[in-house]
């Protein structure tokens, strides 16, 4: 399974990729959206991982690009903000699988990659 991580922040990123690395998946960590974009357009994806605050960049362009360019890769949609805290994320991404808190423990965040990721 391959897992694209789009998050801003450098250690949590590093603590997520590391985390589902020794879990087998294949991973890969950009830390903003032009980088993202880049890594969509030039490989496929099972599963985005997707912080929704980027720091000087749009996380929704992000989303927006994956629904066009790679509309099979599952969003996972985490923040640590209250931002589309009613859900109202899965009306503006069609990707968009489950939404989190950045404070998921790496390991439950493996559990929902590995959920989503799935072939069915």
């Amino acid at each position: 399974m391959r897992v694209l991580i789009v998050e801003d922040s450098r250690p949590l990123g590093r603590l997520w990729q590391r985390h589902l690395q020794r879990s087998g998946l294949e991973v890969e960590l950009r830390h903003d959206a032009r980088r993202a974009i880049e890594a969509i357009s030039h490989q496929p994806w099972d599963v985005i991982v997707l912080d929704l605050v980027l720091g000087g960049s749009s996380a929704l362009a992000v989303a927006d690009y994956a629904e066009i360019r790679r509309p099979e890769a599952k969003v996972i949609v985490v923040t640590n903000t209250r931002f589309f805290a009613d859900g109202s994320i899965f009306g503006l991404s069609a990707n968009a699988c489950a939404f989190l808190r950045s404070g998921i423990p790496p390991e439950d965040l493996t559990e929902v990659v590995r959920h989503h990721g799935r072939v069915a």
